[in-house]
């Protein structure tokens, strides 16, 4: 499996109603990349069903959407997801399990 391929999966286990980071997403993976966890849910041919609009950047900060910015915070929005100032609410974040996790 790609290091692409392992992003997507990992996406696609963020719940509804939460979000995580690039960086998130790069340690559950045993990376340090969260930049090419970034550029990986760029090609993400899987969308929605690879929900790339529940990845923020580490203070929350809604970043890079190729439907743009407007529509991730209302699909955000949609799922209850509290958007103040361009930020996802810090208790919508979510963590994935550190047991059984391997690295790239």
């Amino acid at each position: 499996m790609s290091f692409n391929q392992k992003v997507w999966a990992m996406t696609a286990r963020i719940p509804a109603g939460r979000v995580t980071t690039y960086a998130e997403i790069a340690r559950a993976l045993g990376s340090k990349g969260y930049r090419a966890v970034g550029n990986a849910l760029n090609k993400n041919p899987y969308a929605p069903h690879v929900p790339c609009h529940r990845v923020v950047g580490s203070n929350g900060n809604l970043t890079g959407f190729a439907g743009g910015l407007d529509l991730k915070t209302k699909m955000l929005a949609d799922e209850g997801i509290a958007v103040k100032n361009g930020r996802a609410a810090v208790e919508s974040f979510y963590r994935f399990p550190r047991s059984g996790m391997r690295p790239c």
